[in-house]
């Protein structure tokens, strides 16, 4: 059950087995149905994700009443709702799943208890965090700088399982395009 866990966290920073089996301990299994959702803006995220089966997504509501997808969690990966998760405050975001999703959860209590005791679990959250930051900038660079064809053009290169796992709603509300130009975008 728990090898895909253990993979990802030997792929992000080289844990030994005895680390492996302590860290593993302190996740639980937990199943969600499709759009169920597992954080509500203004709840404070007391939960940390691997993404065992199925996917999961964060968004925001702007003030327009549009869904902003930031982040979308695929099967096998890592993540939350990090600024809440980190600060304890009140999430601006929202955390759903996009399919059933079968995850293993790790409470911050817990996230916190390995960090004061298993050093390499220290360099796992500093490289989380890493991630977390490279992968927000690039996606704000590209906002900033590409246009819709040109985000929608580098999601089929580098990540084209999105566009297939993902409905029209949600891809475009990723990449900040209407529906009708993915639409156009996907016809092309």
């Amino acid at each position: 059950m728990f090898n895909q866990l253990k993979g990802l966290l030997k792929y992000i920073t080289d844990f030994d087995e005895q680390q492996l089996t302590e860290i593993t301990k302190h996740f639980k299994p937990k199943s969600v149905k499709k759009n169920a959702l597992l954080l509500s803006q203004g709840q404070v995220c007391t939960e940390f994700y691997f993404i065992e089966k199925g996917c999961i997504r964060t968004y925001f509501i702007d003030k327009e009443g549009n869904e902003k997808t930031r982040y979308v969690m695929c099967n096998p990966s890592i993540g939350t709702a990090l600024t809440s998760f980190i600060s304890k405050k009140p999430s601006f975001e929202f955390i759903e799943a996009l399919e059933d999703t079968e995850l293993l959860v790790i409470s911050h209590a817990d996230f916190y208890k390995l960090n004061n005791q298993i050093t390499q679990w220290k360099v796992f959250y500093q490289r989380v965090l890493e991630m977390a930051y490279s992968f927000q900038n690039k996606k704000i660079e590209g906002l900033v700088t590409l246009t819709a064809k040109q985000r929608y053009d580098l999601l089929l290169k580098e990540n084209p399982a999105l566009i297939q796992r993902l409905s029209n709603k949600i891809l475009a509300s990723y990449l900040d395009v209407r529906q009708e130009t993915l639409s156009r975008l996907k016809s092309k």
